[in-house]
């Protein structure tokens, strides 16, 4: 369910909060300041299974990689505890997309930053989270393009030898194919 103003948050943020006054006024600042996140409250399924209904932020943060501008999809949700406890923070990527691993972002597309596991309620807020989400993605982009052509195995002939590659790319300078083993193209 989409919140669409603060009469509505209010109202939709469910009464399990402990904090609500304090959620209510960073969720705020955060889409005053954000205007591709929005406030939705969805079901959350943890680890162990448990589900809740939960306050989180899906939408788009934008970072500029190489002097160009991308949209990154993120997810960052509040357990009932928040502000007392760090957000659980995801890259969501489109179909289009796929998850780049890193060390602040796991296969899954878990968001792992410094700024979460020394989570303190008085120094941290979610829009230093994603000013800090913003700088990081920034320098180490999260997510890619798929490409179609990293599926197709291509056969090269030198001589009477057949060479199998796991997929071809283009060269950047000069737009010429580059086949190596084991290379990805992201």
């Amino acid at each position: 369910m989409t919140i669409t103003n603060v009469r509505g948050l209010r109202r939709m943020l469910p009464k399990t909060y402990d904090h609500r006054r304090e959620v209510l006024s960073e969720v705020c600042t955060v889409l005053s300041q954000h205007q591709n996140l929005e406030a939705v409250i969805d079901k959350f399924v943890f680890n162990d299974g448990t589900v809740k209904n939960l306050m989180s932020l899906p939408g788009t943060v934008m970072v500029f990689y190489e002097g160009k501008r991308y949209y990154i999809p993120v997810c960052l949700w509040l357990n009932e505890c928040y502000p007392r406890s760090a957000p659980i923070c995801y890259v969501k990527p489109t179909r289009d997309m796929m998850i780049v691993s890193s060390r602040h972002v796991n296969s899954n597309g878990r968001i792992m930053l410094p700024y979460l596991d020394e989570w303190r309620h008085t120094q941290c807020d979610l829009h230093s989270l994603v000013q800090v989400i913003m700088a990081v993605f920034s320098e180490v982009p999260p997510v890619c393009m798929r490409q179609v052509d990293c599926e197709i195995t291509i056969f090269f002939t030198a001589g009477s030898v057949v060479e199998e590659f796991s997929h071809a790319i283009l060269d950047k300078d000069n737009n010429l194919l580059f086949c190596e083993n084991n290379e990805t193209n992201c």
